[in-house]
């Protein structure tokens, strides 16, 4: 029984400001005091962020909402950024990055999982997390491209899959915030019971007639209000578009990108994908790969992204999302130069931040790993 309410529990924080100077000058370890902290409540931590499940919905066949209350170390949040979170199954700890559908300043966040079915933690999160769990989540610092275009003329949301849970967060809270101007939701899905959040979309179009919200389904018989099979320029010619944003799987994005980039836009285009670019096609070329903090060099090729090359080499390189989403594989670039396979950019260090997931060495390179 925990000694305070959560509540009181998160007032704590500001009164914990002595012992994180203490920590941070060494004289006190942040592991003890986290352990005595817990005893007061199972979610206080002096700076970690945990939550306790405070609700479940499902909100289509295959995505659960989850609303979270955290602890008061989450600060800064907002809808459309992505929060990490992570839980120990038979002693492994899994983490993976959510996006976040709202953030409240009283703690409350709420996040959607869609199942994998050959993932290991959705499947777990969807049919055994129960009301009153406790979970650790990370967000340092604050991830998330996408940003709501406040002064645009009209705004275009395209997206796929479980991409619709970023592009949510943010439209929900700009409609709160009396945005007025013409709003055209996309949504593309296999099967029509992937429709995620259909019924909020549809109170918000009945609430705010600047709204409109449609489905594409791609896996069955579309009936007469819904688009039918992948994105295509057909699905969105003629709709208001001065400022674009889209997210979903890599392809999908890339497909929008085209689309946008093929004739000449005044607009502002955000995109973010939820999974990696493909790998160069072909063989490469042979690199020299060296490890400063390992003291290694070793094979590489300009063909493969710098993670999966790290570990086929027995390297444990810290690492989230796979995906170029979080920041968890960040490594500093001491020498040499990659490019970046979502965008073709290339980064040429010393001393710039790289994520590994998404980088391929364009020649040899030193990293700080």
């Amino acid at each position: 029984m925990p000694l305070l309410s959560l509540s009181l529990a998160r007032h704590l924080g500001p009164a914990l400001g002595p012992l994180r100077a203490l920590v941070a000058g060494g004289w006190l370890r942040e592991p003890e005091l986290d352990c005595l902290l817990r005893r007061v409540h199972p979610v206080l931590r002096l700076n970690r962020v945990f939550a306790r499940v405070e609700s479940r919905r499902w909100v289509a066949d295959d995505m659960l909402a989850l609303g979270l209350r955290t602890n008061g170390n989450a600060r800064g949040w907002r809808p459309g950024q992505h929060v990490r979170l992570y839980q120990e199954l038979a002693g492994v700890r899994h983490g993976r990055s959510y996006s976040l559908l709202a953030a409240e300043a009283d703690g409350c966040i709420e996040v959607a999982v869609k199942r994998q079915p050959e993932g290991r933690l959705s499947p777990w999160l969807l049919d055994r997390l129960a009301v009153g769990s406790v979970l650790e989540l990370e967000l340092d610092p604050a991830q998330g491209e996408l940003v709501w275009p406040t002064d645009a003329a009209s705004v275009l949301l395209l997206a796929a899959g479980s991409g619709i849970t970023p592009l949510l967060g943010l439209l929900r809270q700009a409609l709160a915030r009396g945005f007025s101007a013409p709003v055209t939701l996309l949504h593309y899905v296999r099967q029509r019971g992937q429709r995620a959040f259909s019924e909020e979309l549809q109170a918000l179009m009945r609430s705010h007639p600047n709204l409109q919200a449609r489905w594409a389904i791609s896996g069955e018989a579309p009936l007469a209000d819904e688009l039918a099979g992948r994105f295509q320029a057909e699905h969105v010619a003629g709709l208001p578009a001065h400022s674009l944003l889209a997210c979903g799987p890599h392809g999908f994005v890339e497909g929008v990108r085209d689309w946008w980039q093929a004739s000449p836009r005044d607009g502002r285009l955000q995109l973010e994908a939820f999974t990696p670019p493909p790998q160069i096609s072909g063989s490469g070329t042979a690199v020299r790969l060296r490890f400063a903090r390992s003291h290694r060099e070793l094979p590489g090729s300009s063909a493969v992204n710098l993670l999966d090359q790290a570990e086929s080499h027995g390297l444990r390189p810290p690492h989230g999302c796979r995906q170029g989403i979080c920041i968890g594989c960040t490594c500093q670039l001491l020498a040499g130069s990659v490019r970046d396979l979502r965008t073709g950019a290339v980064t040429a260090g010393p001393g710039l931040p790289i994520r590994l997931c998404v980088s391929a060495p364009l020649g040899d390179v030193e990293l700080e790993l």
